[in-house]
């Protein structure tokens, strides 16, 4: 995207801690849903088109790890929050056996509005921020969000003692969590296999 000219020196006057490792996040997310759902097929991916990120991204990571994975992709676009309703009805009516939502705000506030057209729909979905399952949602896979605002915090103090941005590293996460939402697994009719279970972070109840 042109923010930094290397992730070790950003050269700029931008540095932090990136969300996303590129080749890994997508494909893990591919991997928990065939985890949970061994026999699906088809996996409906909410994009919106505005996202620099997942834009570039997608086309890269998603398409070989869901060849080698045995499923399906539809992306369907969202631009508007009022789209959504629509976007996961169409995800059904075109078979989709699970639902992946990115990170994006467009898909995070209310946390509970994906989640309930989801419920609604029967259809198992992954997200991306803990919020969405607690709302309802049945897993969320992401980065530890506290750990990365505490490595942000501790860069904002080095560059107020006069480091320089361009030569700080910008850092990736090296700690993830799994969240499951055991109430709407149930809800859904879906059995969470042992294997799944040992990863999570937590279980809600």
């Amino acid at each position: 995207m042109g923010l930094a000219q290397s992730l070790a020196r950003p050269g700029g006057n931008l540095t932090g801690v990136a969300t996303l490792v590129p080749g890994g996040f997508q494909p893990k997310n591919l991997q928990l849903l065939r985890e949970l759902l061994p026999t699906a097929r088809r996996v409906a991916v909410l994009t919106n088109p505005t996202n620099e990120v997942t834009r570039r991204l997608f086309p890269i990571e998603l398409p070989q790890a869901a060849a080698q994975l045995g499923f399906q992709i539809d992306l369907i676009e969202v631009r508007e929050g009022e789209d959504i309703p629509a976007a996961v009805a169409m995800a059904k009516k075109q078979g989709a056996d699970a639902l992946l939502v990115p990170g994006d705000t467009l898909f995070h506030s209310p946390p509970s509005r994906i989640p309930d057209l989801a419920a609604e729909a029967r259809l198992p979905a992954l997200y991306l921020p803990r919020a969405l399952v607690d709302a309802g949602g049945l897993m969320s896979y992401s980065p530890d969000f506290d750990e990365m605002a505490r490595r942000g915090a501790h860069l904002v103090d080095r560059i107020l003692r006069g480091a320089d941005p361009a030569d700080l590293p910008i850092e990736q996460p090296t700690t993830y969590q799994l969240f499951i939402n055991l109430k709407a697994a149930r809800a859904l009719g879906v059995a969470i296999p042992q294997p799944v279970l040992a990863q999570a972070t937590e279980l809600i109840q």
